[in-house]
């Protein structure tokens, strides 16, 4: 059994701002959301069984009380924002799995459901359908891989440290010392990826650097792993088998209606047939 699991979010931006490079700005209701939902089709489509998507239900999360300049949901298009619940309630009506958080983000969602599906013995991989850099301390060996949908890149341990200089479990102290723009923290002034991951190679975690390494700025450096550090409590799943895929509910033609896309539920229809 194969496990995939998701980052709705980074599909919603992906659907919207790909389309909008070709609709001149006339941005249908709810075009991007239906495109995930067809996403998420050509994966069964090509033999996925066992699904699970996780979103920002809201953007703010936990880590916005531990430091202020952390993302927040301003400045989102409001074309887009208005798609996250459509999005939830479609997944749903469509039979597949969805997380929606509120406390903990899209990425804590997908690091606890990997964590419990990886427990499984019958489980032989887990996929994580997402290119954020975050998601990366989850892989473990060729098991649990991260896989880019855009640059149709797997990721496996040696991927993850091919790529960012370090194995998995580093990258949280990876981003804590060259930060994360898209998150809203700096990392530590003065320190690339090379010397971060020089570092990282050298001495371990941030925990076991030695004093005179980061001297003042250790503080700062162990609170901003805190921040990239991902939760695995979030509210997800209970066993494997609630990701398997049952087919549609009668609610996803409404929902195709209110979406003017009517092939959702053709498609829908037909791969559950073959399912």
């Amino acid at each position: 059994m194969i496990v995939h699991l998701v980052d709705g979010t980074y599909e919603l931006y992906r659907h919207f701002y790909g389309q909008r490079r070709f609709n001149g700005g006339k941005d249908r209701p709810f075009a991007a959301a239906a495109g995930v939902l067809h996403t998420i089709l050509e994966m069964i489509e090509q033999g996925a069984t066992h699904i699970g998507v996780a979103t920002d239900h809201v953007i703010e999360s936990f880590r916005n009380e531990l430091w202020p300049g952390y993302k927040t949901g301003d400045g989102i298009d409001p074309v887009l924002w208005s798609q996250f619940h459509a999005l939830e309630e479609a997944l749903t009506a469509m039979g597949i799995a969805v997380w929606p958080m509120v406390e903990f983000e899209a990425d804590d969602a997908l690091a606890s459901a990997a964590l419990k599906a990886v427990a499984d013995k019958k489980v032989e991989k887990v996929c994580i359908w997402t290119p954020d850099k975050d998601l990366a301390q989850c892989v473990r060996g060729s098991r649990v891989v991260q896989i880019d949908r855009k640059s149709k890149t797997i990721r496996d341990a040696a991927g993850v440290r091919e790529k960012y200089g370090v194995m998995p479990e580093l990258i949280p102290d990876f981003l804590a010392l060259v930060g994360d723009s898209a998150d809203g923290y700096p990392g530590i002034e003065g320190i690339g990826r090379v010397r971060a991951a020089r570092l990282l190679d050298r001495y371990g975690p941030l925990e076991q650097f030695p004093v005179d390494v980061l001297g003042s700025r250790t503080t700062l450096a162990l609170q901003f792993k805190t921040l990239a550090t991902l939760r695995t409590d979030a509210p997800t799943i209970r066993k494997v088998s609630d990701l398997a895929w049952q087919g549609p509910s009668t609610k996803l033609e409404g929902i195709a209606r209110d979406f003017g896309d009517a092939r959702l539920v053709e498609r829908s229809a037909k791969a559950a047939k073959r399912a």
